[in-house]
């Protein structure tokens, strides 16, 4: 189908299409710049012009610079791959979050305590999309797997930034966002970074046991007293109980942080979280299998390098060069978990019982 029209000029999807805006005049980028920084809140980041990019573009006549880094992340490919990419388990079952889906969620609750507070949204949705652009295959593990051959260990949320998403040319305070939004990292520099770290404790701490749960690893009665009375034990009791901690606590102070008890409960989930899921035997088991394969592939393209030529398009330097190692390294940190176990396979002989397993194996 081509559209209805009724002139030969314009074409409507429907043929009874009756939609408008009701007027011809168009918003646009500057106007909306000026009505943003008059609702936003004191401290919350302006967006202004191109934005503040290592290399200078013209402005979008109609994007913020912000909205413009927002789409840039949703098309990448290092965004697209996290849905190939363990959150907690291998091969995850038709339900069960992967990198994808927990960026999305932390996008909804950063969101929803950014529009409450008048920070920048588009902002901290970009931070929130690409925050864990950075992590390898298999979880966490991969960190451990790739820490030897980068200087200083491998971040992803450094690497994120500094690696996977360079090309974008993202806005300083999108990669700073991003750059630091483990706690375990200098605090971010704007308070759209902040809302991000703690939005991505809040949702990982809430689908990953809600996922544990529906693997019957854990039970709702299994949290502990002080989360179950502060927090309850559904996902949706849980973030609206953290979301709105963090909303009174910066009421009442102006801060981006949450409220005593409720935080305290949080840490109290967490700590279950990790004694009961991430670091149970076959949590454990499965670590280790990632960390195998992934040190075997580096080592194979570090000495094989023109099998990477295809993938980056470009020299990838000599065998066993510093240039070969950081491409190998950037080539199987960017793998999904089903590609870097196929790479395995095919070309390291790997037998499939050596493999790392999901939670149904």
């Amino acid at each position: 189908m081509h559209g209805h029209t009724t002139d030969g000029g314009i074409r409507f999807a429907h043929a009874d299409s009756w939609a408008g805006t009701g007027r011809i005049e168009l918003v646009p980028r500057d106007a909306r710049e000026a009505h943003e920084s008059s609702m936003l809140a004191p401290h919350a980041t302006r967006s202004f012009g191109a934005g503040n990019r290592a290399i200078a573009e013209e402005p979008d006549p109609f994007r913020t610079c912000f909205e413009r880094d927002r789409d840039r992340i949703l098309h990448a490919s290092s965004f697209r791959r996290l849905a190939g990419k363990t959150q907690v388990f291998v091969f995850p079952q038709d339900h069960q979050r992967t990198r994808l889906t927990h960026a999305l969620e932390v996008a909804q609750i950063a969101v929803s305590v950014a529009r409450a507070l008048g920070l920048n949204v588009a902002l901290t949705e970009a931070i929130a999309l690409g925050h864990d652009c950075g992590h390898g295959p298999g979880g966490h593990a991969s960190e451990d797997a790739l820490s030897p051959y980068v200087e200083g260990g491998y971040d992803h949320a450094v690497w994120g930034a500094d690696v996977a998403l360079v090309s974008l040319n993202l806005c300083r305070e999108t990669l700073d966002g991003i750059r630091n939004h483990s706690w375990s990292r200098p605090a971010p520099a704007t308070p759209e970074g902040e809302v991000v770290s703690w939005a991505d404790r809040i949702a990982y701490v809430c689908h990953d046991f809600e996922d544990a749960v529906s693997t019957g690893l854990v039970f709702a009665d299994h949290l502990p007293d002080e989360v179950r009375s502060r927090c309850g034990t559904t996902r949706s009791a849980q973030l609206r109980a953290f979301i709105t901690a963090m909303i009174e606590a910066a009421r009442h102070s102006g801060r981006i942080g949450m409220t005593g008890e409720t935080a305290d409960a949080l840490a109290a989930f967490r700590k279950f979280n990790y004694d009961n899921i991430y670091m149970r035997q076959a949590s454990r088991d499965q670590a280790q299998a990632v960390i195998d394969l992934l040190r075997a592939l580096v080592e194979h393209f570090h000495q094989h390098p023109a099998l990477m030529q295809v993938a980056f398009n470009h020299e990838v330097g000599t065998t066993g060069s510093p240039e070969a190692l950081h491409q190998a390294v950037t080539y199987v940190g960017g793998m999904t978990d089903r590609f870097a176990c196929r790479q395995g396979v095919a070309l390291l002989n790997y037998a499939p019982e050596r493999l790392p397993r999901g939670i149904d194996v």
